[in-house]
């Protein structure tokens, strides 16, 4: 799948732009009225796995990278990144895998899962993750669609997969082995460019049938250069000096999910994950516990968050970034109302 994403690039200086909206009237595409962030060059070689470490401080950040809300079990930045660099070489010698191959992934949230796409992207290799609710005809047309050279899954999810595509078990020993690095020689890597496409992921199917949308390494680099540009702004520098701690609300397949959870390692923060139980009693529980200071919600979970009547400290929340459907005024105004010191962000 040696295939290119096609990236538009912005008239810095088009008077068809609206000065108010950042709407060019010419390509039809909304701008960023803030000043342009400082990318890396386009035709420089820059996987987002090489891209997220340039931006990790040294030494690491002494908190943790990634936690598993379910099971309180916690990855060290340090670690993360062991297992990032032993998971792609293992992939590479034992798995073949290389860039442009397609990797199908149906699980859960889980802790393997972070090191599992960052090793991926650093190959070159396509993420498609996958609903794991979605059944066995479902997915054989997201196979259709998304055509891997090999999938990763669960015990429990595997059985839904098409049987003709090669499928590596997280839960089993043999990938473990691969987390644990110390097999054979490794292949020489390839470069990968920042148009490659990075990712599969699909729309959810409301307008007809299923569609698949690629995604590059760039897309994923300049929405975390936006992040990480915001940092340095007086506002962000003001703040408080206590960590950021994210807790994802979204499944690791989704959009929202997938990039949050990369934004944060990126970042050098602390996300927790949520393996999808509990509903909102369960995200607010760990919202308080882990002191978090952002959530990713739904509409829905907006909607409950702010009709919420029970005892709950959500001191540290600073801000609540809502996606995947538009959320109506009238609940944005009762969610302020019922926490004036949060902010609410959309994202469409």
């Amino acid at each position: 799948m040696e295939e290119k994403a096609v990236i538009p690039t912005p008239p810095s200086t088009s008077p068809a732009i609206d000065p108010r909206s950042g709407f060019d009237a010419v390509s039809r595409t909304f701008h960023s009225l803030r000043p342009p962030l400082p990318l890396p060059a386009r035709d420089r070689p820059l996987s987002f796995t090489s891209y997220a470490v340039s931006l990790l401080p040294s030494p690491l950040p002494p908190l943790p990278a990634v936690v598993d809300a379910a099971t309180g079990d916690a990855l060290s930045f340090p670690d993360l990144l062991s297992q990032i660099h032993s998971l792609a070489a293992a992939l590479r010698s034992e798995a073949g895998l290389s860039k442009g191959h397609v990797a199908f992934i149906l699980c859960p949230a889980r802790l393997d899962v972070p090191p599992l796409y960052l090793a991926l992207l650093s190959l070159g290799a396509v993420i498609s993750a996958a609903n794991p609710a979605s059944t066995a005809a479902e997915l054989a047309r997201l196979v259709g669609l998304s055509k891997p050279r090999v999938a990763f899954a669960t015990s429990e999810t595997a059985a839904k997969l098409p049987g003709d595509v090669p499928t590596i078990l997280l839960d089993s020993p043999r990938f473990r082995s691969f987390l644990a690095g110390g097999g054979s020689e490794v292949p020489p890597e390839e470069e990968v460019g920042q148009m490659d496409v990075a990712v599969i992921q699909y729309s959810s199917g409301t307008t007809g049938m299923v569609k698949a949308a690629a995604l590059s390494h760039l897309n994923f680099i300049a929405m975390v250069a936006g992040f990480h540009a915001s940092r340095k702004l007086p506002a962000e520098q003001r703040r408080r000096e206590a960590p950021d701690v994210t807790v994802v609300g979204a499944p690791l397949f989704h959009s929202m999910g997938f990039f949050f959870l990369l934004k944060g390692i990126a970042l050098g923060e602390t996300t927790i994950v949520m393996g999808g139980g509990g509903g909102v009693r369960e995200m607010l529980r760990v919202a308080e516990k882990y002191r978090a200071t952002a959530l990713t919600a739904s509409p829905p979970v907006v909607v409950a968050m702010a009709r919420w009547e029970e005892k709950i400290d959500l001191a540290a929340l600073e801000h609540v970034t809502c996606g995947g459907a538009p959320l109506h005024e009238a609940a944005a105004h009762q969610f302020i109302s019922r926490f004036p010191g949060v902010e609410l962000r959309q994202v469409v």
